[in-house]
């Protein structure tokens, strides 16, 4: 063991100058404008100058950020006129400046490695409804999207995520049966109607009785979220939250 020591540490600088060399190839860039940055992971300044941490004071059930703390359990306007059917969302950031971008090379830009900066987040901010007996579940992709993009970013999240948290990952159970429009542009209503019946349970067994944690990689209107939460509690879950990458802050 001792000598086992001593060779890693006798190979130590030799690490170094490896990692010294990649960084001279292929050096460490900034996730949100790839300008050169001294750590791999590492915003410029100029971009985390443009990140929004999403924090308290927020709503008590959609994560609505407010401008002041309006005390415990206060929730906003809309989820008092119309509650969800989940029972909290939570964001890490606002989808504005570099956290968009990262958003869409992740999804778009086929960088699937910037998973690795986006879970620890997103562990963060689900430290209030991962475990106890929670069951990830990720938002799905119709099959024919799915096949044209390669892969679902809903379910890498979900997949890493568990991994960090040791929490329990049911990857299959929500499918998406309806192929949707692409919901840019529209509103709310009519994005509810866009996902109303689009999705279904197929393993209600891994369901039944349990928390669930819905992830996505943005909250917009949260009309998605809550046509999977409503489908969840329909086959017999229990609860479900909802966790996010980024959410949609309409200012004002």
């Amino acid at each position: 063991m001792i000598g086992a020591v001593r060779d890693s540490e006798r190979l130590r600088p030799l690490r170094r100058a490896g990692m010294a060399v990649v960084d001279l190839v292929l050096p460490p860039r900034c996730p949100g404008c790839r300008e050169i940055v001294r750590d791999d992971g590492r915003f410029c300044e100029t971009c985390w100058a443009t990140l929004r941490f999403i924090t308290a004071p927020q709503c008590a059930c959609c994560g609505t950020p407010f401008d002041h703390d309006r005390g415990a359990g206060t929730q906003c306007g809309a989820c008092l006129l119309k509650p969800p059917r989940f029972a909290t969302a939570r964001a890490v950031l606002a989808y504005e400046g570099a956290a968009q971008r990262v958003l869409l090379a992740f999804k778009h830009g086929d960088r699937q490695h910037l998973v690795r900066l986006m879970v620890p987040q997103l562990a963060r901010a689900g430290a209030g409804v991962l475990g106890d007996g929670a069951l990830l579940v990720p938002v799905p992709l119709h099959r024919t999207r799915l096949w044209a993009r390669g892969f679902n970013q809903a379910a890498l999240l979900a997949r890493a995520l568990a991994r960090r948290t040791a929490t329990p990952l049911a990857v299959d159970a929500l499918v998406r049966v309806r192929r949707t429009a692409l919901s840019r542009g529209l509103g709310r209503r009519a994005r509810a109607a866009n996902v109303r019946s689009a999705f279904k349970v197929v393993r209600p067994e891994q369901v039944r009785g349990r928390r669930i944690v819905l992830v996505d990689d943005v909250l917009t209107t949260g009309a998605t979220a809550d046509a999977c939460a409503r489908t969840l509690l329909r086959a017999g879950a229990a609860r479900v939250d909802v966790l996010t990458w980024a959410r949609v802050v309409r200012d004002g």
